[in-house]
């Protein structure tokens, strides 16, 4: 694998659904031809959440990226929202709360970043040697 590999869909194409954007994702694992299961799965889980995230709470997702080093992988969603993800009590009889926690914990490194047209959460996952 290069050192580093990035993907961006087409100007102006930004998946609107978390399947869509699961697709683009074992498009890109097939791309730069990472062979983990369990690290393409944990990005298939943070890539669900944080565009799950960002239509449910942020009104969609404004970009998307993927990135690849030697050792990690890192997927970029931007929404409008200037609000960071916050931490939510979580009942297992309840559906939602569970997510951010999730990326957090699947995730190196966690970043958001504000900015004037919203926010970017980035998650950084580890692949295998």
């Amino acid at each position: 694998m290069p050192s580093q590999e990035e993907h961006q869909p087409p100007e102006g194409v930004r998946p609107q659904t978390a399947q869509r954007a699961r697709d683009m994702t074992r498009a890109f694992f097939s791309a730069i031809a990472a062979h983990g299961r369990d690290e393409m799965d944990a990005a298939l889980l943070v890539v669900s959440e944080l565009v799950t995230n960002a239509i449910q709470h942020a009104g969609g997702v404004t970009a998307f990226r993927l990135s690849a080093s030697q050792d990690t992988v890192t997927v970029s969603v931007q929404d409008a929202s200037r609000a960071a993800p916050q931490s939510r009590a979580s009942n297992p009889g309840t559906p939602g709360g569970f997510g951010w926690p999730l990326i957090q914990a699947l995730a190196a490194d966690v970043r958001i970043r504000i900015g004037p047209g919203g926010k970017a959460v980035s998650a950084v996952l580890p692949l295998p040697h």
